[in-house]
């Protein structure tokens, strides 16, 4: 089939672009041909053929509404089977709610749409969306983000598709805590036979790193340490530490490139974010063989099976996930491994694939 995405940049810090990464290059080996309409950002993607297109860089509205009309515009012009969209736009077959609704992170985060034309024109997209105008099919990444978009657009159920994210099993490999481990560890600073806490992603207040750093100074255990890896402004985190007197504790990695090193170098993963349609960092944490600790109102908690793979919190605060980290620490961590990465071998990029492409037949028919 003649393939089109719609999707920002590839980079391989970004759970949304590593999810789209795997999915192109899957349905490229599998003989379809795909375009990515894409910005001027994005590199070579082996298998694709990579059209870039001229948008407004800034502010971030002008910017949301070029790219919808000149990657709406090259679209049409593509003569595609399907044109699938990972960015809000009209004019697509499928439109893949990676990112959750704008109205349910609004609601999460205590925001008002009111106070912010981006917030507003964002939430007047996606309800034309949502109720299918201009769009054929909606697929949500987890049973979670399908009740929510369900719930607040009344959007049909059995135009909402279920597919989850795919993950690469060999990247995220639980030898690589044999292999990788030692040296990752002194890379950065951790003590050898201390208790590594790992928190990755972007969008640190979303994500729930202030809680984490609060539960890090609940426990009280001055050997734990928690290595925070994504991209955002940690001023406010750093402050926080340094308050509860943890600031030593707390390793600040940034950006990799290679984080599966960093799981590598982790006892457990913890992602207690207030809103996460589904959160990649689940599925490598687990391929990884780590426990994995996240919050009720995260699409991966839907894998984790609490004293079995990891933990899940009932609510985003400090008590809860030091009474979680708690209980993973009580827990032999051979049998926890062991679950993670079972509960992880299914999702692969192959059965992402695979369920894509019944839906793509399905439009065609």
């Amino acid at each position: 089939m003649k393939l089109a995405f719609v999707c920002r940049p590839f980079t391989f810090h970004g759970g949304v672009e590593t999810a789209t990464a795997g999915l192109v290059a899957e349905l490229a080996r599998r003989g379809h041909a795909v375009t990515l309409l894409t910005t001027r950002a994005q590199r070579p993607v082996e298998g694709t053929r990579v059209r870039r297109l001229p948008v407004l860089r800034q502010p971030s509205l002008l910017r949301l509404v070029s790219f919808g009309v000149v990657a709406r515009a090259a679209a049409r012009a593509g003569g595609y089977d399907v044109v699938q969209t990972h960015e809000r736009m009209r004019g697509a077959d499928v439109y893949r709610a990676g990112e959750g609704t704008h109205r349910g992170y609004l609601e999460a985060m205590g925001r008002e749409a009111q106070r912010s034309p981006y917030h507003q024109y964002v939430i007047r997209l996606e309800t034309r969306m949502f109720r299918l105008d201009g769009i054929s099919r909606i697929v949500a990444i987890s049973a979670r983000g399908k009740a929510e978009i369900e719930r607040l657009y009344a959007t049909p159920p059995d135009r909402v598709t279920l597919v989850y994210n795919g993950v690469d099993l060999a990247r995220f490999d639980p030898l690589a805590r044999v292999h990788d481990r030692p040296a990752a560890r002194v890379e950065l600073g951790v003590e050898k036979g201390a208790w590594c806490v790992l928190f990755v992603g972007s969008g640190f207040e979303r994500k729930g790193l202030g809680p984490l750093v609060e539960a890090l100074a609940l426990r009280r255990d001055p050997a734990a340490r928690l290595v925070v890896a994504g991209k955002g402004d940690r001023t406010a985190y750093e402050t926080l530490a340094s308050r509860r007197s943890v600031g030593r504790q707390v390793i600040w990695a940034g950006t990799r490139h290679d984080v599966e090193r960093l799981y590598a170098a982790a006892d457990v993963v913890a992602l207690p974010a207030r809103y996460e349609p589904f959160g990649n960092v689940h599925l490598e944490a687990l391929a990884s063989g780590r426990p994995m600790l996240t919050s009720v109102h995260a699409g991966g908690a839907e894998l984790i099976q609490p004293g079995v793979n990891g933990w899940v919190v009932p609510e985003v605060t400090a008590d809860a996930i030091a009474e979680g980290l708690e209980r993973l620490r009580g827990t032999d961590p051979l049998a926890l491994g062991r679950a993670a990465r079972v509960t992880a071998e299914p999702y692969t990029y192959a059965a992402q694939a695979a369920a894509f492409e019944d839906l793509y037949r399905k439009i065609g028919a």
